[in-house]
């Protein structure tokens, strides 16, 4: 069935629960499975979706530029950002290592930002054409943006681990605060986002 042809549930006077994804009619105020709040739409999906982005884009900067670990050894300190540790991998020949470390922590997070904001764009600018795929395109972002926070995990366990009798430590840096701040608002960010709006030809009244 082609997509011109095809019809959202508000159009046909029901609104899908949140919590549980039943569909309901349009006129209840919650849901008769798990008495949640309905919404026919999130209020303001698109803006607090893109201020939540616009935060993770900032602090994506220190969380790049500043050290995300100190490595000691004999009392000497070296600090080293995601791309170093990436480029130091590579060049130690942990090849596969390297790669999933940036594709993790530099590629998805950067991935995942544009797509809600080209999903955003789609959304405010009524793009009827590619409906399903933008749609697709939500669900990917939703379900690859945890993985991201794999770098806060490996920092987390290196100085867990390699504590060599005071010869070698590891010490998380400021970058590791920024970088799960990335994590974390890009989360909300794709969670604020109502990807019913993707399929709406026309604004539909939020209650």
């Amino acid at each position: 069935m082609p997509e011109e042809t095809w019809k959202t549930a508000a159009e046909l006077g029901l609104v899908s629960c949140h919590s549980c994804d039943r569909l309901n009619r349009a006129s209840a105020s919650r849901c008769v499975r798990c008495n949640s709040r309905l919404h026919v739409r999130k209020h303001d999906s698109v803006q607090r979706t893109l201020a939540l982005v616009v935060t993770a884009m900032v602090l994506y900067i220190p969380a790049n530029a500043l050290p995300i670990m100190y490595t000691s050894t004999l009392g000497n300190a070296k600090p080293s950002t995601i791309l170093s540790g990436v480029i130091s991998l590579w060049e130690h020949g942990s090849l596969f290592i390297a790669a999933i470390i940036f594709i993790a922590s530099v590629f998805v997070p950067l991935a995942k930002m544009l797509m809600l904001i080209y999903i955003c764009w789609a959304i405010a600018t009524r793009q009827q054409s590619g409906k399903l795929d933008k749609s697709n395109l939500y669900i990917v972002t939703e379900t690859i943006g945890r993985w991201s926070m794999i770098d806060v995990f490996v920092v987390a366990v290196l100085a867990i681990l390699i504590q060599l009798s005071g010869l070698i430590t590891v010490e998380p840096g400021p970058a590791v605060v920024a970088f799960a701040g990335v994590v974390v608002m890009t989360m909300f960010a794709a969670m604020a986002l109502d990807p019913r709006l993707i399929w709406d030809e026309t604004p539909i009244q939020t209650h």
